[in-house]
């Protein structure tokens, strides 16, 4: 088969990496792709509707397997399947459910699925009205803002500024509906699940390490690191989740007439009162994708072939026993304005169950490796508990030259 993955992250290293391994797989390519996938990639950028369907096209590609997000919102598993080509991934309707999460709230109570409290306003002075009182509160972009769209705000002062950052311009169209939802207590977990429509295949949860320091201090990130699965997780919350949320909002999502295939990645809050969903992304998230990527024994390739077709009835995903943990390095600087070009060296061998999956990378012409980005590489391990792979993580991090890199010390 020729498959095609879309996107240039540590994710789609990740899942380039275990597509690779599939007898399946007979020629792969990664567009546009980073430095770790140099040799499979292809210069085409990812938001690039038209010409990676013309590509997928005129290379007869089997399937296509889409990464990030903004893609799908716009719609490229739409136009991929109009040409009749295999596809991993919601099409565009079915997308809203991270492109808008005012659209994912309503699908949540529609479905009877628990979720936090939430009102939604187009209005600035409304909204910082309302933010005001509500403190403490959860505001959100309700668009596509790379995971740094939601804040905590403690205070009736920060639910303010929270309220203007986000409507003031700064996060553009994303930023124009604000979400004010319930501040709800307890630890976060993330279930991915393959979905083929009308069934959903449990992945390890995951638990992503948002903030940008030590302690869960710091500025909200695409994510420094996940563990998985978590130490507070168990089969019970495991099959509540399935039935209360993850299965209803299939079913509503199919209501709908736009029925959900690909990953269905539930970002959830384990209350007092049980799982709550607090929102909802499209794809494979990074970095937990990463983390899974080690734990998955199945072949990936028969799992994503399944859901594009429409039926996950004859499909098992078998996941190997311990835990995973992937260590985002990142930029001096990041989340904010951050260096480039930084030269970076990398161990010869790695040892046996560990990956450094490449994020922000670039070769240079005397091949030379340095960074390119704001999360440059993901180094991930695997153990037989999560100590254990915390550990081998961290051994690995520690023998990477990457001068001035941050990085938490606490995932």
């Amino acid at each position: 088969m020729k498959i095609l993955v879309v996107g240039a992250g540590g994710r789609e290293h990740a899942l380039a990496w275990k597509i690779a391994q599939s007898p399946l797989c007979r020629q792969l390519f990664v567009a546009p792709g980073n430095g770790g996938t140099e040799g499979w990639n292809v210069p085409i950028a990812a938001n690039d509707v038209a010409a990676l369907t013309r590509f997928a096209k005129e290379r007869r590609v089997d399937l296509t397997v889409i990464g990030p997000e903004e893609p799908l919102t716009l719609g490229l598993a739409d136009a991929l399947r109009a040409e009749g080509l295999a596809v991993f991934g919601p099409g565009q309707a079915a997308a809203r459910l991270e492109g808008s999460k005012a659209f994912a709230k309503e699908v949540l109570a529609a479905a009877g699925a628990p979720t936090a409290r939430c009102r939604v306003f187009t209005d600035q002075a409304a909204a910082l009205a309302y933010a005001e009182k509500a403190a403490p509160v959860v505001i959100k972009a309700d668009g596509l803002a790379a995971g740094k769209g939601v804040i905590v705000a403690a205070t009736a002062e920060e639910a303010r500024r929270a309220v203007r950052d986000i409507m003031g311009g700064g996060f553009g169209a994303a930023g124009a509906t604000v979400l004010a939802e319930e501040y709800l207590t307890g630890p976060e977990v993330s279930l991915l699940c393959f979905c083929d429509g009308e069934t959903a295949l449990p992945m390890v949860a995951a638990q992503d390490h948002k903030r940008a320091f030590d302690g869960d201090k710091g500025p909200n990130t695409g994510g420094m690191g996940v563990c998985a699965p978590p130490p507070v997780w168990t089969p019970a919350l495991e099959a509540e989740t399935l039935e209360r949320i993850i299965r209803p909002v299939l079913a509503e999502m199919r209501r709908r007439g736009a029925p959900f295939t690909g990953t269905l990645f539930a970002g959830l809050m384990l209350t007092a009162d049980g799982p709550k969903a607090l929102e909802f992304n499209a794809r494979f998230g990074d970095p937990e994708t990463q983390a899974l990527m080690l734990l998955l024994e199945s072949d990936l390739v028969p799992l994503l072939l399944a859901c594009a077709a429409g039926d996950l009835s004859g499909t098992r995903a078998v996941w190997r026993p311990g835990a995973a943990v992937c260590v985002v390095m990142a930029a001096p600087g990041y989340p904010g304005a951050y260096e480039k070009n930084i030269p970076l060296t990398l161990p010869r061998e790695l040892p046996e169950d560990t990956a450094i999956f490449h994020a922000g990378t670039a070769w240079r012409d005397d091949d030379a490796l340095l960074s390119a980005g704001g999360r440059v590489l993901g180094v991930t391990a695997r153990g037989g508990d999560l100590a254990a792979a915390r550990a081998r993580a961290y051994a690995l991090t520690e023998s990477i030259g990457f001068p001035g890199a941050r990085y938490r010390r606490d995932i």
